[in-house]
Protein backbone atom coordinates (compact mmCIF):
# COMPACT_ATOMS: atom_id res chain seq x y z
CA UNK A 1 0.00 0.00 0.00
CA UNK A 2 2.70 2.55 0.84
CA UNK A 3 4.38 1.83 -2.47
CA UNK A 4 1.11 2.45 -4.28
CA UNK A 5 0.69 5.75 -2.42
CA UNK A 6 4.20 6.82 -3.45
CA UNK A 7 3.45 6.02 -7.09
CA UNK A 8 0.23 8.04 -6.94
CA UNK A 9 1.99 11.00 -5.34
CA UNK A 10 4.75 10.84 -7.93
CA UNK A 11 2.20 10.69 -10.74
CA UNK A 12 0.36 13.75 -9.37
CA UNK A 13 3.61 15.68 -9.10
CA UNK A 14 4.49 14.81 -12.68
CA UNK A 15 1.04 15.88 -13.89
CA UNK A 16 1.29 19.20 -12.04
CA UNK A 17 4.76 19.79 -13.45
CA UNK A 18 3.49 19.03 -16.95
CA UNK A 19 0.53 21.40 -16.50
CA UNK A 20 2.85 24.14 -15.24
CA UNK A 21 5.04 23.65 -18.31
CA UNK A 22 2.04 23.95 -20.63
CA UNK A 23 0.95 27.17 -18.91
CA UNK A 24 4.45 28.66 -19.20
CA UNK A 25 4.55 27.74 -22.89
CA UNK A 26 1.12 29.28 -23.53
CA UNK A 27 1.69 32.54 -21.63
CA UNK A 28 4.36 34.76 -23.26
CA UNK A 29 7.00 36.28 -20.99
CA UNK A 30 6.82 39.99 -20.17
CA UNK A 31 9.35 42.54 -21.35
CA UNK A 32 11.45 43.83 -18.40
CA UNK A 33 10.56 47.39 -19.37
CA UNK A 34 6.93 46.69 -18.52
CA UNK A 35 7.50 45.34 -15.02
CA UNK A 36 7.51 48.75 -13.25
CA UNK A 37 4.27 49.70 -15.02
CA UNK A 38 2.54 46.44 -14.17
CA UNK A 39 3.75 46.67 -10.57
CA UNK A 40 2.36 50.21 -10.32
CA UNK A 41 -1.01 49.16 -11.73
CA UNK A 42 -1.17 46.18 -9.36
CA UNK A 43 -0.27 48.40 -6.39
CA UNK A 44 -2.95 50.96 -7.33
CA UNK A 45 -5.53 48.17 -7.69
CA UNK A 46 -4.55 46.76 -4.32
CA UNK A 47 -4.82 50.17 -2.67
CA UNK A 48 -8.25 50.76 -4.22
CA UNK A 49 -9.39 47.40 -2.90
CA UNK A 50 -8.01 48.20 0.55
CA UNK A 51 -9.72 51.60 0.73
CA UNK A 52 -13.07 50.69 -0.79
CA UNK A 53 -13.38 46.98 -0.17
CA UNK A 54 -14.43 46.55 -3.79
CA UNK A 55 -12.94 46.31 -7.24
CA UNK A 56 -10.85 43.17 -6.79
CA UNK A 57 -12.00 41.67 -10.09
CA UNK A 58 -11.64 44.92 -12.01
CA UNK A 59 -8.19 45.47 -10.54
CA UNK A 60 -7.09 41.97 -11.47
CA UNK A 61 -8.38 42.38 -15.03
CA UNK A 62 -6.67 45.75 -15.51
CA UNK A 63 -3.39 44.37 -14.14
CA UNK A 64 -3.61 41.33 -16.43
CA UNK A 65 -4.39 43.52 -19.45
CA UNK A 66 -1.41 45.74 -18.68
CA UNK A 67 0.86 42.71 -18.36
CA UNK A 68 -0.46 41.40 -21.70
CA UNK A 69 0.47 44.69 -23.36
CA UNK A 70 4.14 44.04 -22.53
CA UNK A 71 4.13 40.42 -23.71
CA UNK A 72 7.07 39.14 -25.77
CA UNK A 73 5.93 35.97 -27.56
CA UNK A 74 8.46 33.60 -29.11
CA UNK A 75 9.01 34.14 -32.80
CA UNK A 76 10.72 32.03 -35.46
CA UNK A 77 12.52 33.94 -38.21
CA UNK A 78 12.26 32.45 -41.72
CA UNK A 79 15.43 30.66 -42.91
CA UNK A 80 16.35 33.37 -45.41
CA UNK A 81 19.26 35.81 -45.27
CA UNK A 82 18.30 37.90 -48.29
CA UNK A 83 15.27 39.58 -46.72
CA UNK A 84 14.28 42.28 -44.24
CA UNK A 85 11.82 41.18 -41.58
CA UNK A 86 9.22 43.37 -39.95
CA UNK A 87 10.59 45.00 -36.81
CA UNK A 88 7.11 45.27 -35.29
CA UNK A 89 3.66 43.75 -34.99
CA UNK A 90 0.97 45.95 -36.49
CA UNK A 91 -0.67 47.16 -39.68
CA UNK A 92 1.29 48.49 -42.64
CA UNK A 93 0.32 52.17 -42.72
CA UNK A 94 2.37 53.55 -45.61
CA UNK A 95 4.83 52.38 -48.26
CA UNK A 96 6.83 54.83 -50.33
CA UNK A 97 10.16 56.35 -51.33
CA UNK A 98 11.28 59.06 -48.92
CA UNK A 99 14.41 60.77 -47.67
CA UNK A 100 15.74 58.96 -44.60
CA UNK A 101 15.92 60.98 -41.35
CA UNK A 102 19.32 62.64 -40.85
CA UNK A 103 19.97 60.77 -37.59
CA UNK A 104 20.35 57.50 -39.54
CA UNK A 105 23.38 58.90 -41.34
CA UNK A 106 22.27 57.49 -44.69
CA UNK A 107 22.88 59.34 -48.00
CA UNK A 108 20.23 62.05 -48.60
CA UNK A 109 18.50 60.23 -51.43
CA UNK A 110 15.01 58.67 -51.43
CA UNK A 111 14.85 55.05 -50.26
CA UNK A 112 11.94 52.63 -49.77
CA UNK A 113 10.21 53.02 -46.40
CA UNK A 114 7.62 50.74 -44.81
CA UNK A 115 5.73 52.19 -41.84
CA UNK A 116 3.94 49.88 -39.40
CA UNK A 117 1.36 51.28 -36.98
CA UNK A 118 0.98 49.51 -33.63
CA UNK A 119 -2.42 49.60 -31.96
CA UNK A 120 -2.92 49.12 -28.23
CA UNK A 121 -3.69 45.44 -28.88
CA UNK A 122 -0.47 44.67 -30.74
CA UNK A 123 2.78 43.36 -29.26
CA UNK A 124 4.90 46.45 -28.54
CA UNK A 125 8.35 44.84 -28.40
CA UNK A 126 10.51 45.49 -31.47
CA UNK A 127 12.66 42.95 -33.33
CA UNK A 128 15.88 43.14 -35.33
CA UNK A 129 15.00 42.91 -39.06
CA UNK A 130 18.13 41.11 -40.30
CA UNK A 131 21.39 39.57 -39.13
CA UNK A 132 24.20 42.09 -38.83
CA UNK A 133 25.87 44.65 -36.60
CA UNK A 134 24.52 47.86 -35.08
CA UNK A 135 26.20 50.89 -36.66
CA UNK A 136 24.50 53.60 -34.60
CA UNK A 137 21.60 54.40 -32.29
CA UNK A 138 20.33 57.99 -32.08
CA UNK A 139 17.55 59.34 -29.86
CA UNK A 140 15.63 62.47 -30.89
CA UNK A 141 13.13 64.24 -28.59
CA UNK A 142 9.95 65.50 -30.19
CA UNK A 143 6.18 65.74 -30.10
CA UNK A 144 3.58 63.06 -29.35
CA UNK A 145 1.31 63.33 -32.37
CA UNK A 146 -0.88 60.41 -33.35
CA UNK A 147 1.50 57.78 -34.73
CA UNK A 148 -0.70 57.08 -37.76
CA UNK A 149 -0.02 60.56 -39.16
CA UNK A 150 2.71 60.70 -41.81
CA UNK A 151 4.36 63.73 -40.18
CA UNK A 152 4.90 61.68 -37.02
CA UNK A 153 8.04 60.30 -38.73
CA UNK A 154 9.56 63.79 -38.64
CA UNK A 155 7.97 65.50 -35.64
CA UNK A 156 7.55 62.84 -32.94
CA UNK A 157 9.97 61.59 -30.33
CA UNK A 158 11.94 58.71 -31.83
CA UNK A 159 14.94 56.42 -31.62
CA UNK A 160 16.77 55.51 -34.83
CA UNK A 161 18.84 52.35 -35.23
CA UNK A 162 21.15 51.76 -38.21
CA UNK A 163 22.04 48.15 -38.97
CA UNK A 164 24.60 46.77 -41.43
CA UNK A 165 24.18 43.24 -42.76
CA UNK A 166 27.11 40.90 -43.51
CA UNK A 167 26.66 41.77 -47.22
CA UNK A 168 27.03 45.48 -46.51
CA UNK A 169 23.39 46.48 -46.82
CA UNK A 170 22.34 49.22 -44.41
CA UNK A 171 18.85 49.12 -42.90
CA UNK A 172 17.33 51.84 -40.73
CA UNK A 173 14.68 51.15 -38.08
CA UNK A 174 13.03 54.07 -36.30
CA UNK A 175 10.89 53.60 -33.19
CA UNK A 176 8.39 56.46 -33.03
CA UNK A 177 6.36 57.47 -29.98
CA UNK A 178 2.63 57.99 -30.50
CA UNK A 179 -0.20 59.92 -28.92
CA UNK A 180 -0.18 57.76 -25.78
CA UNK A 181 3.44 56.58 -25.86
CA UNK A 182 5.79 58.28 -23.44
CA UNK A 183 8.77 55.97 -23.33
CA UNK A 184 10.99 54.40 -26.00
CA UNK A 185 13.44 51.69 -24.96
CA UNK A 186 16.35 50.56 -27.17
CA UNK A 187 18.49 47.81 -25.66
CA UNK A 188 21.32 47.58 -28.21
CA UNK A 189 24.25 49.83 -28.96
CA UNK A 190 26.85 50.52 -31.67
CA UNK A 191 29.11 47.60 -32.45
CA UNK A 192 26.79 44.88 -31.16
CA UNK A 193 26.21 41.79 -33.28
CA UNK A 194 22.48 41.10 -33.63
CA UNK A 195 20.32 38.37 -35.14
CA UNK A 196 17.15 38.54 -37.21
CA UNK A 197 14.09 38.30 -34.98
CA UNK A 198 15.98 39.23 -31.81
CA UNK A 199 14.04 41.49 -29.42
CA UNK A 200 15.83 44.82 -29.07
CA UNK A 201 13.37 47.42 -27.84
CA UNK A 202 9.95 48.52 -26.64
CA UNK A 203 7.57 51.45 -27.11
CA UNK A 204 4.99 51.98 -24.39
CA UNK A 205 1.37 52.42 -25.52
CA UNK A 206 0.50 53.03 -29.17
CA UNK A 207 3.29 53.80 -31.62
CA UNK A 208 4.85 53.36 -35.03
CA UNK A 209 7.97 51.75 -36.49
CA UNK A 210 9.51 52.91 -39.79
CA UNK A 211 11.90 50.64 -41.68
CA UNK A 212 14.18 52.25 -44.27
CA UNK A 213 15.32 49.75 -46.88
CA UNK A 214 18.41 49.75 -49.12
CA UNK A 215 17.85 51.14 -52.62
CA UNK A 216 16.77 48.38 -54.98
CA UNK A 217 14.91 46.38 -52.32
CA UNK A 218 11.65 44.73 -53.38
CA UNK A 219 8.81 45.39 -50.93
CA UNK A 220 6.73 42.26 -50.28
CA UNK A 221 3.91 43.66 -48.12
CA UNK A 222 0.89 45.82 -48.88
CA UNK A 223 -0.78 48.74 -47.09
CA UNK A 224 -3.27 47.40 -44.55
CA UNK A 225 -1.50 44.05 -44.17
CA UNK A 226 -0.88 42.89 -40.61
CA UNK A 227 2.75 42.11 -39.84
CA UNK A 228 4.32 39.87 -37.21
CA UNK A 229 7.58 41.20 -35.82
CA UNK A 230 10.52 38.91 -36.47
CA UNK A 231 8.56 36.70 -38.90
CA UNK A 232 6.83 38.69 -41.66
CA UNK A 233 9.09 39.47 -44.64
CA UNK A 234 8.88 43.19 -45.45
CA UNK A 235 11.21 43.15 -48.43
CA UNK A 236 13.78 41.20 -50.40
CA UNK A 237 17.23 42.76 -50.44
CA UNK A 238 18.95 43.57 -53.73
CA UNK A 239 21.51 41.06 -55.03
CA UNK A 240 24.32 43.34 -53.97
CA UNK A 241 24.69 46.59 -52.09
CA UNK A 242 23.73 49.67 -54.08
CA UNK A 243 26.51 52.28 -53.90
Amino acid sequence: MPASGNVTASGNATSLSHMAGLVRAAVPPMHPGGRPVVAGVAAAAGLARLLTGRGALVGALVTAATAAFFRVPDRVAPPRTDVVLSAADGAVATIGEVLPPPELGLPPVPVPRVSVFLSLLDVHAQRIPADGAVVSVEYRPGKFLSADLDKASEDNERSALLLETPDGHRIGVVQIAGLLARRIICEVGPGEKVAAGQTYGLIRFGSRVDTYLPPGSTVEVSVGQHTIGGETVLAALPARRAD
